[in-house]
């Protein structure tokens, strides 16, 4: 009996040495990163620049691949559904909140793994350059005294940019028309009239408001960003509002933590890299890497903000959550 249990012993041990080898080993192979959005908008350009620099860092291609659709969900979706073994990772954002809360999946952010974040940016409602309003209440003062007239500009069903376009509107008793449109065609959009404003990202818009094109009336944040220090927050206009858009990484959920923590290793390392936060700095983003366990209660917090204001402003969809 002792010789039977010392037998099974050993052959336990050696598979769990076995077990940690192969995972020493990871990756063997390129890795897929999943992009939830168009080529050529600010998710494509970031998740580019990142998945290069980890290229470096893991010694296998992390190879971009955009799966655009339902402000996130086609992405979240698949990597939710791919083998966790490490190959398949999510490029995330601030989407992986709204997507599954406003029902475009039938799951919420628990059903992934969430290796960390990379960098985050305040969301920033632009209008041209010669539009008519100087401020985000002369906006919504004419949106309220014309409803369903003004048109808002946003890229993807369920994206951050969508809940912080409503969610502005809403808080102001505003009615607009909400277009959903691909990124990049928000700028010629509001640069040929065929909008009156719009939700985007940070950095993009920002370079039209330096060249005199266009022009913020508020930001989604808490607090001012430097690159536009005279822009108001929602919160100083008295919006119940802190939105910021975060980009990191998420994989499908039973990922072995061994693999886990070597993404996060070199997720920060890519981001702390000198070509990569050169980069940030000039395109006005903030660097705030941070790993797994920071991020879960980041998005734990962030979950019930967005929960809260979907809530507020009639979007919120109780589902079952798988």
């Amino acid at each position: 009996m002792k010789k039977i249990n010392y037998i099974l012993f050993s052959c336990l041990l050696a598979f769990a040495i076995s077990g940690n080898q192969a995972h020493a080993e990871w990756p063997e192979k390129s890795i897929e990163f999943v992009i939830p959005f168009g080529a050529g908008g600010g998710a494509d350009i970031e998740g580019r620049l990142i998945a290069k620099a980890m290229s470096k860092e893991l010694g296998k291609p992390v190879v971009p691949i955009n799966k655009p659709g339902g402000g996130g969900a086609i992405t979240y979706t698949y990597v939710k559904n791919s083998k966790p073994d490490g190959y398949t990772i999510a490029w995330n954002s601030t989407s992986i909140l709204t997507t599954t809360n406003i029902g475009n999946v039938p799951f919420d952010y628990t059903a992934m793994d969430h290796i960390g974040q990379v960098a985050q940016q305040p969301v920033p409602f632009v209008v041209s350059k010669k539009a008519r309003w100087n401020t985000l209440k002369e906006f919504m003062d004419e949106c309220k005294a014309k409803p369903n007239t003004l048109k808002i500009a946003f890229a993807g069903f369920g994206s951050a940019t969508h809940l912080a376009g409503v969610a502005m509107s809403q808080m102001n008793g505003c009615k607009p028309i909400m277009l959903p449109v691909k990124a990049p065609d928000r700028r010629k959009m509001i640069l040929s009239g065929e909008t009156d404003a719009a939700v985007d990202i940070f950095f993009v818009p920002l370079k039209l408001v330096k060249a005199g094109k266009m022009k913020m009336l508020a930001l989604s944040s808490g607090v001012r960003n430097a690159a536009a220090s005279t822009v108001p927050t929602a919160r100083e206009l008295g919006m119940d509002m802190d939105f910021d858009l975060f980009r990191g990484l998420s994989v499908a959920k039973g990922t072995p933590k061994a693999i886990k923590d070597k993404l996060e290793k070199a997720m920060i390392k890519a981001a702390n890299s000198k070509a990569f936060s050169s980069r940030m700095k000039k395109l006005k983003l903030t660097l705030a890497p941070m790993g797994q366990k920071e991020f879960a209660v980041k998005l734990q917090k962030a979950n019930a903000n967005i929960v809260s204001i979907m809530k507020m402003a009639g979007l919120y969809q109780v589902k079952a959550k798988k």
